[in-house]
Parts: C-alpha cells; structure tokens; sequence
C-alpha cells in the first residue's frame, strides 16, 4: 500500500513537472507557474519531514522552474550574432548562467538525498590493526607541532599498536645544506629542536634529503620507514581527540577493500570572513556546507575523497599506487581519484575529530584558496575524472561536481560586470522587456534559493555562498587561467596559521575590492540618470539596476571582509569545565577550569575557597587529572596574568608555561581530548533561518559592513579607537 501511495506521488509530480516544462511561453502563465511551486516548495518544507519524499517532490518542482528559465534563455533572451558588442557580452553572460544551472543539478544528484551519520563499528579484541600517525611538517612553529604530536600521542588506543611520526620537511638535508648560510642554520636549529620534541614527548622524529614532491614526497618517505597496516594523517595544525581511533578503524575490519576513512576538518578559529564579519559563534563556517553535506552526499556513491588530514588510509591499497600521489598540489583529491578507479571504497564519518586553525588573515585565505582551486583543475587536465577508467557512472558525476566548482570565478564575475556593460555602454545582454527579465528571473531565483535552503539550510544561510565566491572570485580567475593554460606550473605552499593582528587595516590585497564598489556606485548614479532622461527604457533601466543592486550589497558587504580587524590573540578559547587544584606557594585551592587554549586558561575558585593577594605575574601550577591515562605527570606550570570578578565569583586568567615536552601532553589533554565538545559547538551554529530571514540578515549585515570598510579605508577606526580611549583616561585623570 505504502509503495503504491509514493508511486502515485512520483507520478503527480512528474506529470506537473512536464506540464510546466512545456507550457507555452507566456508571460502570465510562467508567472502564475512560478508563484504556484513557491507556494508549494514553502507548504512542502515548512509541513513536510526534512528528508524523504516530499523533499524529492519538492526539489522536481523547482527543477522545472529552473528548466524553464533555462529554456527561456535559451530559446528568447540571446542578442543576435549579427550585433556582435551585444552577442559576446550576453554569450558570456549566458555560458555562465548555464554553469550555474549545470552545477545545480550536479548538487542535487550528489546531495539530494545523503548518507546518514554513521555508526562506529567495534574493533574485537585481538585484531587491533596497527596504526602509524603521520604529521608532515614544513615551517610550523615548534609549539604548535608539540600540541599536535601530544594530541596524537594521547589517542585511546593500545600503545604498543600505533606509532606517532613527525615528518619534518623544514629540516631536511637540502635545507641543512642550502647555500643560504642564514635559512641554513634556521634549518639546523629547527632539526635539533623538533628532535628534542619528540624525544621529551616519546614519538618519531623522520626527515629526508631533498624536498621532493612537497606533502605527497614527505608522505611517501613516512611510508618507506613504518609498517603499519593503516596510516593516520593529520596536518601540523589539526590535533585530534581521544576517540579518533576508536571511531575510524572498525571500518576496515568490515570492509576489506576499503581504503579510507574521512572525518570533517573542524576549526576552533574563524576565518577571516568570519573574523572580519563577526558571525563565528553563531552561523555556520564556510567549510561546514563541505563537510555536513556534501562529503556526506558524495559518500552514498562512494566518492567521498581525501582531504589531506584528518583521515586513515589503508597502506595496501597505497601499495597499488606506489603512495601518495604528487603530480598535482592536492595530492589528497589526486590519490582518492587514482585509488576509487581501482575499485577501492571509502567511508566519511560525519564526526568532529580533529579541532585545526583556519587563516587569519584573507591574504592566506586567498592563497590556501587559490592552491585548492589549482589542484583541482590540474586533476580535471591530467586525470579527466568524467573519462577516467574505472569509475562507476555515479563516481564520474560526483568527482565532475568536485572539479567543476572551482570554475566559479568565472560566473561569479560575469554576474558582477555585466550590468555594467549596459548601463555604461548600453550593450544589450539580453533580448528581451524588463517584464519578461524581471518575471522569469525572479521565480528563477526564488526557486533557486528555495532549493539550496532545502539543501544546505542549517549549513549554509542565504547569501553567503555568493559573499564568499564573490571574494574569492578577483584573485581565483587569474590563478585559474595561469593553470589551464600551464598545469604544471603551480607548486605546492603551506599555508600560514597562527597569524596575529596588532591593528585593524585593510588587508594588503583588499584595494581592488574598494574600486569595484565604487564603479558600482557610479553604475547606481548612472541608472538614476538614464531612468531620468529616457523614461521609454524605464523598465529594462529598472532591472538592470535592481540587478546592480544587489551586486552592490554583496561588494559592500565584502568591504568589511578585507577590512581586517585586530587580533592579537594566537590561540583561541574553547569551553572546558575541568575539575582542578590551583596551587599558589606550595597551597593548594581547589578550582575549576572554566576555559582556555593553547597558551593559557581562566581558573575559577570553588564559592567555599578564600585566595590570597594575587599579583600580576605571580608562578604558580595547575594540577588536573589526563584523560589519558599514558600521561605521566598531573601538574602544569601557570603564570597568573589577571584576576576579575564577574556574577559567579573569582575568575583568575594565566598563561601556560611549559618548560618540557611533556607539559604539552597536558595541554592538549586539556584542550583537544573531547570530541563532544566540538560537536556540540558544531550543532549550535547549525540553525536554519529560512529564505526571509536569512535575506534580511544578510541586508543588515552588508549595510554595518559597508559603512565600517569605508571607515576602515579613510582610518576613521582607529581616530574613533584613540577617541575611545582618551574617554575612559579622562575620568582617571581627574581623580
């Protein structure tokens, strides 16, 4: 009875899907089709579960409004070859266009309806496979590789089956050796230090003669000296929880072709849009649309890919491939693509385990951007995923989705200028009245944005994927174009992580940004003036503008993201709640640990506790239980900093100071042991604001952020900053 009843369904909707794709092309029907599958994509999320039938329902019926606007384009709107200015613009402007809706349905075949989260299967006594944990290093600072090796060494699992390894590639001989006397003695003293890390901490230290084939080379020398029978890999700045284990090797006692297992890339740090913007704490990071959905979608046709970190690999499938592939700057994609061609599986585990650093500063953003985008399209050049031999049809469209995107630039740019080319030449890139534009690009893009909120909407609000393409799309094109044109160009740079701001400025490669919003501002000037003075193109004018409208509030949001805000802190603070004792002179005060981070915690005395004085700079040591139970000591050596008082009593800020190896064992017991901590951080921000909401959000926020990178331009921040400041002086003063 039940399949009779979704057969019926599937039917209706087809049936409705076919009669709105091939209605006749009419104004008034078009729109009253359009507003009757908003109104039923609205009734079917806001009644309707989040997953199942009517969500496919829903999807077919905004697929074909975005089939009909397709047609529309196609068949009503180009400009006549004959008019050659007009044709190339709105050619262009078209290939875009058709990008966008390639990349739409692509998204829907891979997403429509994704993997749920797993369950971890057990690991049976006896077959504990034995495990080597990588960390490749380049030029990290040495404490933040302590924290990351010490995370790794604290993993829940048997301690004579795995084997932690650092794989340095700033200390190789060639770097020892180069002619540079001053980069070669850094070397040097980079050498003698890592080793002594990892001698004080009980790990692996592993370098090697040249530097050769970037991550992949360093990877694949790691492989010639262990002989686990799966690797760990984890990147310099990505500390994984107690149960990664735990939560990751099952896998391949069930499956015997299986060779990886994925797990998210969790960052404790916002980028810096989200810096910049100050939206961290409560809206989803970029990354979380990858990583909650779509790696998930990709997992149910069996493409989920390496991602460079946070994964288990299994090393006989390795074997097939002699390693870790090199030929391009993502040797992580390269590797899954080449491994899943010969028929080896992969598994994603939707599971926080691993807590990494984001780029602070959008120069590296751009620059870590930039290698990925890079990578992707040396792999569609040299690999050609859609022909690739070996892959299942559904695995082909998966990895065309995950190359293809990179292409974004392009249509992003061409939604950007080409309103330009009307209101400032009065090129026509489009044939059509301003009716017809706005009626049938309206429905279009409120189908659109309705689809994606069904989609992505508790990992993605309206808006922002626009925001993040758009800066990303200036620096991307050129990259892009430098690699199609030679592939093998790019090398492979590690991005920079821990950066600090000392003082709001524009960022360094921000200016263009500023220009574009200005000639967008002339373009919204110029659209005043022609609806003045030639009323008989009123409509079309009204469009147009409304078009560059929109383009404006995108670029003046985009105003406040290169508008970097200081950031003087290197570590960031996480949520903790550890019992402890705060020991001060040889007393100790029982406490607990409200929070902290990598350089230090906030420290609260139990009500029933009285203090002594404390001063500024004061030793004293913090002693708390590891959750480990392979950490040898309890007692870490803390440096009180200040002392305040809120609405629950003494609060007592400090700073961490580790005068060995194995006092960052407790650091990152504290910090990086829990996993549920980061899920729990992860699902708050998962919220849906719908389409309305979501739209005003952005609004409002582009409007705040427009108005502070302009003051940021003219440096009114920082006159408003020591204005501040001699404000809160002045009272001081007269006392």
């Amino acid at each position: 009875m039940r399949k009779a009843w979704v057969a019926g369904l599937w039917a209706i909707a087809s049936l409705i899907v076919v009669f709105l794709i091939t209605l006749p092309i009419s104004l008034q029907a078009h729109l009253i089709a359009g507003c009757i599958v908003v109104l039923a994509m609205i009734v079917l999320k806001t009644f309707g579960p989040p997953v199942g039938i009517f969500r496919m329902i829903a999807l077919a019926l905004g697929t074909a409004i975005v089939l009909r606007y397709v047609y529309w384009r196609t068949t009503s709107t180009l400009p006549p070859i004959t008019e050659l200015g007009n044709f190339t613009i709105g050619f262009m402007l078209y290939i875009g266009e058709m990008y966008s809706v390639f990349m739409l349905f692509l998204s829907l075949f891979v997403v429509s309806s994704p993997m749920p989260e797993r369950k971890a299967p057990p690991i049976p006594e006896g077959e504990v496979p034995k495990v080597d944990i990588f960390v490749p290093s380049y030029n990290e600072d040495p404490d933040l590789l302590a924290s990351t090796l010490s995370a790794a060494l604290s993993i829940d699992y048997p301690v004579d089956r795995f084997t932690v390894w650092l794989l340095d590639d700033g200390g190789t001989d060639q770097k020892c050796e180069q002619d540079d006397s001053v980069k070669a003695l850094e070397a040097q003293k980079r050498r003698v230090e890592l080793q002594r890390i990892c001698d004080g901490l009980g790990c692996r230290y592993l370098t090697r003669a040249r530097n050769e084939h970037a991550k992949a080379g360093n990877l694949n020398n790691g492989l010639k000296h262990s002989d686990g029978d799966l690797v760990a890999v984890f990147d310099a700045d990505h500390a994984p929880t107690r149960d990664f284990l735990k939560q990751t090797v099952g896998y391949f006692l069930e499956q015997e072709n299986l060779f990886l297992v994925q797990t998210p890339h969790f960052f404790i740090n916002p980028d810096p849009l989200e810096r910049n913007l100050n939206t961290f704490d409560f809206m989803p990071s970029e990354n979380e649309m990858f990583y909650g959905i779509i790696q998930r979608g990709l997992d149910k046709w069996d493409s989920a890919f390496f991602c460079g970190s946070a994964a288990l690999v299994n090393r006989k499938a390795l074997a097939e491939t002699n390693g870790f592939q090199g030929i391009t700057i993502t040797e992580d994609a390269e590797t899954a693509l080449e491994l899943h061609s010969r028929g080896w599986h992969s598994i994603y585990v939707d599971r926080p385990l691993v807590a990494g650093l984001q780029p602070e500063t959008f120069a590296s953003f751009i620059g870590q951007r930039s290698r990925w985008a890079q990578g992707m399209m040396q792999i569609l050049r040299f690999h050609v995923p859609p022909l690739k031999r070996g892959l299942s049809l559904q695995q082909r469209l998966c990895y065309m989705s995950s190359t293809l995107f990179w292409l974004f630039p392009y249509p992003r740019l061409m939604f950007l200028i080409s309103p330009l080319f009307y209101l400032f030449f009065s090129l026509e890139i489009f044939n059509a009245s301003g009716a017809e534009f706005f009626a049938y690009t309206t429905t279009y893009m409120l189908v659109n944005l309705l689809m994606q909120n069904y989609l992505y909407g508790r990992y993605r609000w309206p808006w922002i994927s626009e925001l993040y393409e758009y800066i990303q799309a200036i620096y991307l094109l050129p990259a892009l174009i430098s690699v199609l044109i030679n592939p093998r160009k790019p090398t492979f740079n590690v991005t920079a992580k821990g950066e600090t701001l000392d003082e709001g400025h524009v960022s360094e490669i921000g200016r263009p940004f500023f220009i574009i919003f200005a000639v967008l501002i002339v373009a919204l000037l110029v659209t005043i003036w022609r609806l003045l003075t030639e009323p008989f193109n009123a409509d079309v004018i009204i469009v147009v503008g409304a078009w560059n409208l929109l383009n404006i509030l995108i670029a003046g949001c985009a105003l406040g993201v290169v508008s970097e805000r200081r950031n003087r802190r290197r570590a960031h603070r996480v949520d903790l709640m550890r019992r402890c004792d705060l020991i001060i002179n040889d007393v100790s005060y029982p406490a607990t640990i409200d929070d902290g981070s990598l350089g230090g915690a906030r420290v609260r005395p139990n009500a029933n506790v009285t203090m002594p004085e404390l001063d500024r700079g004061q030793p004293a040591l913090l002693r708390f239980k590891p959750l480990a139970a392979n950490i040898p000591i309890d007692t870490l050596p803390f440096t009180i900093r200040n002392a305040d008082r809120d609405a629950d009593g003494l609060l007592i800020g400090g700073e961490f100071a580790p005068d060995q190896p194995l006092h960052y064992r407790l650091i990152s017991d504290l910090i990086f042991a829990n996993s549920d901590q980061w899920k729990k951080f992860q699902e708050s921000r998962r919220k849906n604001p719908g389409v309305l909401r979501g739209t005003v959000f952005f609004i409002r926020v582009s409007l705040f952020q427009t108005g502070r990178g302009l003051s940021y331009l003219v440096q009114l921040h920082k006159l408003w900053r020591e204005r501040h400041r001699r404000a809160l002086l002045e009272p001081a003063k007269r006392g």
